[in-house]
């Protein structure tokens, strides 16, 4: 879908100075404002040495801290591996930065996603590389009010990459299987899901914001059983950190992925085609769509599911073609 016409304004033109009135002052008020005038504000004193390296001081102290209990192995990590400590300290700290700096992700509809308890967020998928997982799960955390922590379900494959298996596990993530879900929803947790796949994340660049299928509901049918709201997102910005213009099919069978992403800079550019484009990413919540008012059986039935799950892709879509038609450009 195109971009929305910039309409540019009128910064850059040179302002006119407009002549200032004086105004005659009485002899009297004049002799009543001289005292006042020579009134003088104190400036703040500059804190102390001492203040100044109490901040540092706490900083080295706590660091230090947080590396004795990582080597003595006094840290808790819950039935999926989730490391509370290491994801606030190191792995957000890490993902912050571009986050913050490269991405500039607004967010939208943060009052949508509950203050307690279990709810499924539902998001689109792209950008070739899960980047919209990792800033999906820091613009939780960063924004909500109550600092909540977004336990993403990845593919398999995920577990399956050295490295990457154990720092998924240690940020929260777990294996995309209704199970898994279900449990941590039944435990108030707020539980993160991409239904595209691999359909979503590795589309070319000409099919960008258009959803592709949503499987066969089977995030709806465990909302239903657990009990919990659906709160739809939409992620703008992801798609185009990688243009993905083509697909080496036969290299990846050989390597065992999905796909094998060309793009305007990989692999013709070696690791630096790698970089992501600096785009301006916009992530919004929408409303929430109560599932606790149906019977028990009801996550049986076909029908019901179908209907949400396209009840969630429609909202989805339609917000995504609303944000695309409102930003000014892709970068800025």
């Amino acid at each position: 879908m195109a971009d929305a016409k910039v309409i540019p304004f009128d910064e850059d033109r040179p302002r006119r100075r407009m002549p200032r009135r004086v105004r005659s002052v009485p002899a009297a008020e004049q002799v009543a404002q001289e005292p006042a005038a020579q009134e003088t504000v104190a400036p703040a004193p500059e804190p102390a040495p001492a203040e100044r390296g109490a901040g540092w001081d706490r900083r080295i102290a706590g660091g230090l801290a947080f590396l004795r209990r990582r080597v003595t192995g006094e840290y808790e990590v819950d039935d999926f591996g989730y490391d509370k400590e290491l994801t606030d300290q190191v792995l957000m700290s890490l993902m912050r930065p571009l986050y913050d700096k490269y991405f500039r992700v607004e967010v939208k509809g943060i009052e949508n996603i509950p203050a307690k308890g279990g709810a499924l967020i539902v998001a689109n998928h792209s950008g070739t590389l899960p980047l919209d997982g990792l800033m999906l799960q820091v613009a939780v955390h960063d924004h909500h009010p109550a600092e909540r922590h977004l336990r993403l379900l990845a593919a398999d494959l995920v577990f399956m990459l050295p490295v990457v298996n154990e720092l998924a596990r240690k940020a929260g993530h777990t294996l995309a299987c209704a199970e898994d879900a279900q449990r941590l929803l039944e435990a108030g947790e707020l539980v993160g899901v991409m239904p595209e796949g691999f359909k979503g994340i590795g589309k070319p660049f000409g099919d960008r914001y258009k959803l592709q299928r949503f499987g066969r509901g089977g995030f709806v049918s465990t909302a239903l059983r657990a009990g919990t709201p659906i709160v739809p997102c939409s992620i703008v910005g992801a798609e185009e950190i990688y243009p993905m213009v083509g697909n080496a099919k036969t290299l990846a069978r050989l390597l065992g992925i999905p796909y094998f992403p060309i793009t305007p800079t990989f692999p013709w550019l070696g690791p630096l085609g790698a970089v992501p484009l600096p785009t301006k990413w916009t992530i919004q919540f929408g409303e929430p769509i109560p599932t606790d008012g149906y019977a028990a059986e009801a996550a049986e039935d076909p029908m019901l599911m179908f209907n949400l799950t396209d009840q969630v892709r429609e909202q989805i879509q339609h917000t995504l073609y609303k944000l695309l038609v409102q930003r000014r450009s892709v970068f800025f």
